[in-house]
This record gives structure tokens, sequence and C-alpha cells, in this order.
């Protein structure tokens, strides 16, 4: 799996596996459990979570299937890269922590690779920082970011960064068919070597249904879903993280990844889904 270098250091992969809408019935744990332990026998390192996520949900499938895939010797802790995130009204200095150390206790893990501010709320960045800061100097988090920034926000965090470790990462709503943030944002990470990392890169599945992405697939021998992950994985400094549940769709966004796109089919894909001409709000789900 090819990766990307983060701008505190290390690399995470260009694509990983989602959990949104996991954990949010009983019912489907033992399903929802399954299919985090095959992505990690399939190769997903990458695998993203939230608090936010079932309130929780989500975050402590993924411990069970992490402590059963390392009980297994199926994967080593140091071979995962597991990102969560701090809810907004829990991200002041001291609630930061906290929410730190109850995602940490769901996930059965000593420290998160990457721990994300979810979006902005209405405690100070300063206050945010200053807790990010702490928890990598504590060796709980390894590296901070955080998800839903547009420039300006981007602009604004840098700002209240200091001289502590910056920001690694930013996700944000990104696919073929949401490109806004390829207009300024994605450009300003890429000058500063900060990856951009894309939820819902298949628009929840609505890309798998499109007919001009299925007639152009259908011509490269793969799918509509790996075409417009693939498309997303060109872009230089983007990593994407589907959720999947279904064996089938592991293992077709997995093969997504080793798929290189010549300039006639990117070209095509622009013409099928345009690049933004203009700045316009970031999209949110």
């Amino acid at each position: 799996m090819r990766t990307l270098p983060l701008p505190t250091g290390g690399e995470m992969p260009v694509l990983g596996l989602g959990t949104w809408r996991m954990g949010e019935d009983a019912k489907r744990r033992a399903d929802e459990v399954k299919a985090v332990r095959e992505a990690i026998a399939l190769g997903y390192r990458l695998i993203d979570t939230a608090e936010m996520y079932g309130e929780g949900g989500a975050e402590t499938v993924l411990g069970q299937a992490i402590g059963e895939a390392l009980r297994a010797n199926d994967v080593r802790r140091e071979e995962l890269f597991i990102v969560s995130k701090v809810y907004p009204h829990n991200a002041s200095r001291r609630g930061t922590r906290d929410a730190c150390e109850r995602s940490l206790k769901r996930l059965g893990l000593d420290a998160i690779d990457l721990y994300l501010l979810h979006w902005r709320g209405s405690h100070p960045l300063r206050e945010t920082v200053a807790a990010m800061h702490s928890l990598v100097a504590d060796g709980r988090i390894a590296h901070w970011g955080v998800s839903n920034f547009d420039t300006d926000d981007m602009e604004e965090l840098v700002e209240a960064t200091g001289d502590g470790p910056g920001c690694a990462a930013n996700q944000v709503y990104l696919s073929l068919g949401e490109r806004g943030p390829e207009f300024s944002l994605l450009p300003w990470q890429r000058e500063r070597g900060m990856p951009l990392m894309a939820y819902s890169p298949i628009d929840q599945g609505a890309l798998a249904e499109d007919d001009g992405l299925a007639e152009l697939a259908a011509r490269l021998g793969v799918t509509a879903a790996q075409l417009a992950l693939a498309a997303v994985i060109a872009r230089p400094g983007v990593v994407v993280i589907p959720k999947a549940v279904r064996s089938a769709h592991l293992k077709e966004n997995l093969a997504a990844a080793d798929l290189r796109l010549d300039a006639a089919t990117l070209a095509e894909l622009d013409r099928l889904h345009p690049p933004p001409r203009r700045k316009t709000p970031l999209a949110m789900i």
C-alpha cells in the first residue's frame, strides 16, 4: 500500500477503512467486528473512527476487532494507524483530554495515532491545540489534526498552534461528486505537505450507480466505485477512507489503491465531473 508522509513525521496509507454508522445497533455488532477483522486480514492498516459514531459504539467495535486481531497475531499494533475524533463540544483543554481517555478505553489502546477535532465549535482553537500538544507530549496520541476545516479555518489554526507540533492532517468531504476542496484547500495543504483525508469518497455509494462512471469503468475492467476511489487517490496529497462492511466491497475498495489512471482517463473523469471553477463553501455530511 502506497503511503503519504505526515508533516509531523511518519506516514499514513493512501486508503483506509471508515467506520461511520458502525456501533449504532447492538444486533449488528458481531457482523461489524467481523468486517473490521476481515479488513485487517486483507491488509487495511488505516482505520478511521470518532467518538460521535454511535456515541462511542464504533470505537467499541473497532477496539474489539483490534484486540482480537492482535491476540491472533494477525497484525502488530505498530502496523496499524488508528484515527479518532473529539466532539467540538468536548474540545476544551480539559474536555479534549477526558474525551481522548474515553476513546482510548473504548479502543483498548495506549495511544491513538491521529486525533482530530471533528469540526469547529465554541471552544477557542488555542485551548484545543494546547490540549492536543499535551496529549502528544504524554504519549496518548502520536499526531493531531482537524476535520471539516476550510482554508480560512486552517489559516487561523496555524496562528493558534504556536511552538508545539503542528496539524498533521485535515479530513473533509471530497469525491468526484464533491470536488470543492480542490479549488483552494487541497492546494493549501499540498504546499505544507499535509495530507487531506477524504471521507465519503464514493458519495455514500451514489457514485457506484453513476452511469457515466460505470461505462468508463467497464472499459477499464473495474467497477464504478473503484474508479471513483482511484480518481480521488490520484490527486496528490489525498487519502481516502471509504466505509465498507461487506466482504466484496472491502476487497473492491482495497484493490482501487493499486489502480493507475492515465491522462486520457483523468480528462474523461473531469468531463463527467468537472473540477471547481470558483471557491464554494466546504460541504459537510
